[in-house]
């Protein structure tokens, strides 16, 4: 069981490199960080993270992770690099693709992308997403990233992005590209999956869920004709508990993430000897 930290906390208050070579020295296997472009000051959306739908306050401090992940990488050697999730419609594909496969080779083949099309309706309108179509929108966006990552000339031409023939450089050091896990658990993940993806990465899942489903992306992945020992399952944000995570890898996942508290201050790195104490020992 590969075990990964996923940190919220504001990449304008901690220094995310020292943090990103701390975890690699404690032994964690990933390091992850989330996104939200923008916050919108007034919103109808609900967020699944707190009782009541609000949506914290601080969930407007994260730095763009992309940038924080290059300085993660600069400080590491080993440990593998990844987003959970970036929000695919906020983005344009073209310079996406550039960003990741630029980091993808500065680190050496170590950033895993793990993507979302959003709860946020505001912040993805905001951004010039197309919330009910959202993801469609993003598988388009991830297969016209995938032919400017693997083709000298790529083009791409569908509803939401058209592009004539271009050249698109670097090119990513992991063949034939970064893994792309998706995160979620709407009722056509599993087919998304499948269809176009490398590995399912859903929050807030009981094993039995976590069961439920790589049973499900076994079955899909047989009658698509792919190996399903190809599709990964990782279940993000889980309880920095032992049994917890054991019960989570019996069920078929082969990586959790646990994450650190956003008000960690000073005292991070031990906090972080805390837990990597707790759920790697």
């Amino acid at each position: 069981m590969d075990i990964g930290l996923t940190t919220g906390i504001s990449t304008h208050s901690v220094d995310v490199a020292v943090l990103a070579q701390k975890a690699e020295s404690l032994g964690f296997e990933s390091f992850w960080l989330p996104e939200h472009t923008i916050v919108p000051v007034h919103s109808n959306s609900r967020y699944g993270g707190t009782p009541d739908g609000s949506i914290p306050p601080s969930m407007s401090d994260s730095g763009d992770p992309l940038i924080g992940l290059a300085m993660a990488s600069a400080a590491t050697q080993r440990i593998k690099l990844g987003t959970a999730i970036s929000l695919v419609p906020e983005h344009n594909p073209l310079l996406q693709a550039k960003q990741i496969a630029t980091l993808d080779r500065l680190s050496n083949g170590r950033f895993i992308f793990g993507i979302g099309a959003g709860w946020l309706r505001e912040e993805t309108e905001i951004m010039g997403g197309d919330f009910e179509h959202r993801w469609a929108q993003t598988r388009e966006a991830i297969l016209a990233m995938k032919e400017l990552w693997t083709q000298d000339e790529a083009e791409f031409h569908g509803k939401y992005f058209d592009f004539p023939p271009v050249r698109c450089n670097p090119k990513p050091v992991q063949s034939p590209h970064p893994p792309v896990f998706l995160g979620g658990f709407a009722p056509n993940v599993f087919k998304r999956v499948a269809a176009w993806g490398d590995g399912w990465m859903p929050v807030r899942v009981t094993p039995e869920q976590v069961k439920m489903g790589r049973a499900t992306l076994d079955e899909l992945a047989e009658a698509a004709g792919r190996d399903p020992a190809g599709i990964r399952l990782m279940v993000c944000n889980v309880p920095a508990d032992r049994d917890t995570i054991l019960e989570l890898e019996e069920a078929g996942a082969d990586r959790v993430t646990v994450s650190l508290p956003r008000d960690m201050g000073e005292g991070m790195l031990q906090q972080l000897e805390q837990l990597a104490e707790t759920v790697l020992t």
